[in-house]
Formats: structure tokens, C-alpha cells, sequence
């Protein structure tokens, strides 16, 4: 019997339906081709390919509930409810569906349009590679009234596919343990799984997610569910801004190019909101859906302000960047076939998925503005008052447009430039202060270090418009320096270093200030971060001398191993000991700020990630945005994970 002649019934998922393309080839000689890289990414990318595949089983209707536990150990369980996968006899590759799917690159039942009209996951490597990867893995399957169970070694199965009886229920159950030789990191963070099943819970209305995470004295557990599906999400994107209409707009449409989904809701502040998925995966770097989109928004509010005179000159056109100002906006759309650009799955290349969402949203928005009028009316005042600001930054925003970051003399006497051209070899310091700038320009190497300092705390963007942000003389000379411009500018090719390193005093205005620059380049600059360019510097907290011997300090804990080291472990009162606390980075001399601070051999800098825009755009409202309350649950909620509280 060959595939094709195998008669298909209604939710019938059989292995002969798991298509093979190609063997399991050398993926633990390579890891990262498969998953990124082997440090916490790559670990964290582990347990979302696992629950992909039940996300698969709920996008086409067969689960309702995922479990997923992080053990004491570090190993990770993933539980569905779902068909199970199957565990009869492949007819082509002679062995059970359950050991094809852990075993072979490129098996899975998506490949088959009648068992997942669409899916995620990583065309079908997903399981098989978490298998390579996994010390050891173990997975139960409860399929037609009884329970199957089969173990693994580093992708090695250990046994075969073992019939333990009869079991009631239905769904597969997953545990692996990563493998210590191939990972850097083997610690999870539950901050960063539950980020990303959170969103997943919301892109999937109704779908029960829960994760415990077992480590703690006391465990800890979530879970997940949003009846209200994008819609919800959108509310919790807002966070505590003021919104501009009560309720989110939302529409699903369904069309033959692709299934779309998109919830929005216009609020107070000035920053634009938008997330943008296909089949749940996060494309950040957009593509044909989001392309639709802006120019469906575009030219839909351009219309109804002109039906309804609200435009004050028969020639004005709202720009998209004007009606796009305090939007949070989430789409997802879901397409049998897609086609992303790169390794990284974040850019959509369906041509035709552009048009189906451009007139989804046409036809969408326009029948919500005119059902909602009052809620129209703000949203077209919005972008009005938008515009005007847009036409007051003018010229400072062609500032940022200028392709010689240094023409015009913007910067005489602020920014000390480095020597070399070559953007992958050089580095900016934004150092806190002119006293810090001047030992940072003393003790810096010239040939490759930069240093731009600025004076006191810069602009909130969150509680500004475009035009307060690009009048403000620190960030002006922040963007000038960089050179890649900002927002709809922003081009990452025109960065003129690859390391953009925050330098500020270890106390309460420096981490505000830090926090201030971060808020910065997460709204204006956002693809810095995405790309790795930005970074943390860790200055040291206490200067430790004993005579010659002298040791520097970056925790309280090093602090008092390096006394009980230098005195035997008579402790601070021991003769000829000083321990100076540094409270700001001018109270060091050039020579100790390079060695400690900014000698790339000795120093410690943090690189700034994002593995959720979504979670990020959410604690930055809530720390930044004009309400306080929120403010307030947040630090009340974290102040127990808070160390070295003077610093």
C-alpha cells in the first residue's frame, strides 16, 4: 500500500502519514545549525520544540491542555493531551511512527496536509534533534486504550517501543535531560520559558498551558489560559497606559491564502506596539504580512478622516509613523506553506500573503471605525497631533538620516572617536558624566575605544513624542555617534561600532540612568539589541589593597573573600588593610578604569539580549509609563531577587 492510496479519515493521524525526507545527519557535531547555539538559547530552544509539536496537535483541534515541568535536576517534561504520536508501523521505513519522529531529520506528520493543515516547529526537526541533544529522553505515548514507552541515549534508542497495557486518555508525554557535552549552560531560567508559553497561550485562544518548575524549596507553578485570545494579549501589552477606546478591536478573517487573526487597541503614550507572528512564531523581522498591514492602517485611517472632513487641508496625508503612534497591535496570521527568509524563521516571504492581510484589514478597520466613531475620531486626532510633531522634528531627524555620523561638527568636544574605521573591530563607552568621560578618554585605547559621555539623566522616551526625543541634546549626540538612525531610519549596516557599552556609577541614579538608556534603544534603536550590539559594563563595587597586593571588588561576597584571603581570615580589622567603596566611576583614576573596567582582558561586560520583545515591552510601560501603581506591584513582586541594594 503506498501513501498515496491510504484512505484518510476525519482526525486520523496514522504513521503512515509521517512523511521522511532525509536522515538524522551529525547533528551533535553541529548543534547550533539546528538550534542556534549551545549556550542558554540553545537550551531554552529545546523545550520550545518539544511543545511545538503539541502546539501542532492544538492548532489543529486535538489538544487542549500542555504541561511543562522543569525538574530538580534540570531535566523538562512536556505533557499534552493530544492524538498521541503514532506507534503502528511505518509502511515505507518499517518501524514504529513514535521511533521515525525521534530518530529522523525531516519526519513528521506536518508534511501532510491532512494530518496539520498548518504548524511551527522547524519543519519537522524539531523532537528528532532534541533526542540528538538530550543525555537521555523518554517518551510515553496514550493512544487507542493502552500506554507505549520508549527510551533514548543521545538520540540512540535504548529499547523498542514497549505495549505497557491499558491506560485511559490520550496524548504524548516527553522527558529529556540535555546533554552536559554539548551545552555550556544547563541551568533554565523559569522567567524565560514561561515568557514564551504565556505568549503561545495567548496565540492560542483557550489552550490550557502549565508550567511548574520544581527546584525551589517551595515549587512554582502557572498556568495559562486566554479566552479572550489576541485580544487579551493586546491588554496585557498596554499595560497600565491610558487607552484611547475601551476595548480592543479584533476581527479573524479566513481567506485562501491564510487564516488571520489581529487584536489592537490605540492608548495615551507615543510608542508603536506591534508584534507579528506566523503559525506562532515570532517575526520580528517582519515580511509580506506585516508589509499589508501598515499600508492597510495607512490608507484605511486616511480614508475615513477624509469621508469625515476631518482633515484640516484637502492635500494632508497622515504618514504611517503618525497612525501607527500608541498602537499596540498584535497579528497573527496562520499559512499552510510558508516561506521564511534566513535560518531564523522571522521574516514572512509569501508574496501572497501580503494582499489577503492588506484587504482583511481594510475592510476590518474600516467597518470598526465606523461602528465605533468616538473611538475613530480619538485615533484620527492622535495621529493628527503625531503629524504635527513629525513636522516640528524635522530637521532633527534628518540630523539622524545624515550618513557621516560626525558632519556638521554635532559633536565638537563631546565624542572622542577611536582611530580604527572597521565597525566589527571598534566600541562606544555612554559613559555618566564629564568626570567619568575624562578617565575613560585618559585610560581608554585609542585605536578602537570611543567615548561619548552625557550629562545627568536623559529623556524618558516612554513619556515622550518624537519630537521631545530628537530635540534632546544627549540622545541627538547618542544617535549621531552610533550612526544607524532610529525607527523607520534605522539601518544596522550604518552602525559605526558593533559594541555600544553603557558605563555608569554603581548607585541608585546610575542604575536609573542605565534603565533610561536601555528604554532608549528599546523604542528607538530596537534592532541594536536584536543584532547583540549592546552591552552592560560591571565597574567594580570596592578597591581591596594590602600593601602591594591589590584586588578590586565587583560583589559583596568577592569583597569579603578577597579580606579573608589578604588577612588570613582576621578580617577588615587587620593592620595595613584598605578597602575603598567606590560610589561613582569618577572616583577612579584612568589606570584603574581601564583595568577594570574597560581592558577587554580583565574586564566584565553583559551583553544586552531579548528573548521576548512581548515580555519586554511590557515591563518597560510598566517601569517607565506615567502611572505609578504598576510601578509599585513590580518592584513590591521583585524586591526579594534584588542583591547588593546600595549599589
Amino acid at each position: 500500500m503506498t501513501d498515496k492510496s491510504i484512505e484518510m479519515k476525519s482526525g486520523e493521524y496514522m504513521a503512515g502519514q509521517i512523511q521522511v525526507l532525509k536522515g538524522l545527519e551529525a547533528v551533535r557535531k553541529r548543534p547550533g545549525m539546528y538550534i542556534g547555539s549551545t549556550s542558554a538559547r540553545g537550551l531554552h530552544h529545546l523545550v520550545y520544540e518539544v511543545v511545538d509539536n503539541s502546539i501542532d496537535e492544538a492548532m489543529a483541534g486535538f489538544c487542549t491542555h500542555i504541561e511543562v515541568a522543569v525538574h530538580a535536576d534540570d531535566s523538562v517534561t512536556v505533557i499534552d493531551d493530544g492524538r498521541g504520536i503514532p506507534v503502528d508501523i511505518h509502511p515505507t521505513e518499517k518501524v514504529p511512527g513514535v521511533e521515525l519522529a525521534m530518530t529522523a531529520l525531516h519526519a513528521g506528520g506536518k508534511f501532510d496536509k491532512n494530518s496539520y493543515k498548518v504548524s511551527g516547529g522547524l519543519h519537522g526537526v524539531g523532537v528528532s534533534v532534541v533526542n540528538a541533544l538530550s543525555e537521555s529522553l523518554e517518551v510515553e505515548v496514550r493512544r487507542d486504550g493502552r500506554l507505549y514507552r520508549q527510551q533514548y541515549e543521545k538520540g540512540i534508542k535504548t529499547t523498542g517501543v514497549e505495549n505497557l497495557g491499558e491506560a485511559e486518555g490520550r496524548g504524548t508525554r516527553v522527558w529529556f535531560k540535555p546533554d552536559p557535552e554539548i551545552f555550556t549552560e544547563l541551568v533554565y531560567k523559569f522567567e524565560t520559558l514561561s515568557s514564551r508559553l504565556r505568549e503561545l497561550a495567548f496565540l492560542n485562544k483557550g489552550l490550557k498551558i502549565t508550567i511548574r518548575d520544581e527546584r525551589p524549596d517551595d515549587p512554582v507553578e502557572e498556568t495559562y489560559v486566554y479566552e479572550g485570545g489576541l485580544a487579551s494579549f493586546v491588554e496585557y501589552l498596554r499595560g497600565p497606559r491610558q487607552p484611547l477606546h475601551e476595548k480592543p478591536g479584533y476581527f479573524e478573517a479566513k481567506r485562501p491564502e491564510a487564516e488571520i487573526e489581529l487584536a489592537f487597541q490605540y492608548d495615551e503614550g507615543f510608542s508603536e506596539n506591534t508584534h507579528t507572528f506566523v503559525n506562532n512564531i515570532n517575526t520580528h523581522e517582519g515580511g509580506t504580512h506585516v508589509t499589508g498591514l501598515k499600508a492597510a492602517l495607512t490608507r484605511t485611517i486616511n480614508d475615513y478622516a477624509r469621508k469625515n472632513n476631518l482633515l484640516k487641508k484637502a492635500d494632508e496625508t497622515l504618514s504611517g509613523d503618525d497612525v501607527r503612534e500608541g498602537l499596540t497591535l498584535v497579528l497573527s496570521v496562520r499559512v499552510m506553506e510558508p516561506q521564511f527568509e534566513g535560518q531564523t524563521k522571522t521574516k514572512l516571504g509569501n508574496s501572497e500573503v501580503r494582499g489577503a492581510v492588506e484587504a482583511a484589514v481594510n475592510e476590518q478597520l474600516a467597518i470598526f471605525l465606523d461602528e465605533h466613531p468616538k473611538a475613530a475620531r480619538a485615533i484620527v486626532e492622535k495621529s493628527l497631533q503625531a503629524a504635527r510633531a513629525r513636522d516640528a522634528a524635522r530637521k532633527a531627524r534628518d540630523l539622524a538620516r545624515k550618513k557621516n555620523a560626525l558632519e556638521g561638527g554635532v559633536l565638537p568636544g563631546k565624542l572622542a572617536d577611536c582611530s580604527l574605521s572597521d565597525p566589527s573591530m571598534t566600541e562606544i563607552y555612554i559613559v555618566e558624566g564629564d568626570s567619568a568621560g575624562g578617565s575613560a578618554k585618559q585610560g581608554r585605547d585609542r585605536s578602537y575605544q570611543a567615548i561619548l559621555p552625557i550629562k545627568g539623566k536623559i529623556l524618558n522616551v516612554e513619556r515622550a513624542r518624537i519630537d521631545k526625543v530628537l530635540s534632546n541634546t544627549e540622545i541627538r549626540a547618542m544617535i549621531t555617534a552610533i550612526g544607524t538612525g532610529i525607527k523607520d531610519d534605522f539601518e544596522l549596516d550604518s552602525a559605526r561600532y558593533h559594541k555600544v557599552i553603557i558605563m555608569t556609577d554603581a548607585d541608585v541614579d546610575g542604575a536609573h540612568i542605565r534603565t533610561l538608556l536601555l528604554t532608549f534603544f528599546f523604542r528607538q534603536m530596537r534592532e541594536l539589541i536584536e543584532a547583540g550590539y549592546i552591552y552592560i559594563a560591571q565597574p567594580p563595587l570596592y578597591r581591596v589593597q594590602k600593601g602591594r597586593d591589590e584586588h578590586y571588588a565587583y560583589s559583596e561576597a568577592q569583597r569579603q573573600e578577597i579580606i579573608k584571603r589578604l588577612t588570613n581570615g582576621k578580617g577588615e580589622d587587620a593592620r595595613g588593610l584598605n578597602v575603598q567603596r567606590y560610589k561613582g566611576l569618577g572616583e577612579m583614576n584612568p589606570d584603574q578604569l581601564w583595568k577594570t573596567t574597560m581592558d577587554p582582558e580583565t574586564r566584565t561586560v553583559f551583553q544586552v539580549t531579548m528573548e521576548s520583545a512581548a515580555s519586554a515591552d511590557s515591563i518597560f510601560a510598566r517601569l517607565m509609563g506615567d502611572d505609578v501603581e504598576p510601578r509599585r506591584q513590580f518592584i513590591e513582586k521583585n524586591a526579594k531577587y534584588v542583591k547588593n541594594l546600595d549599589v
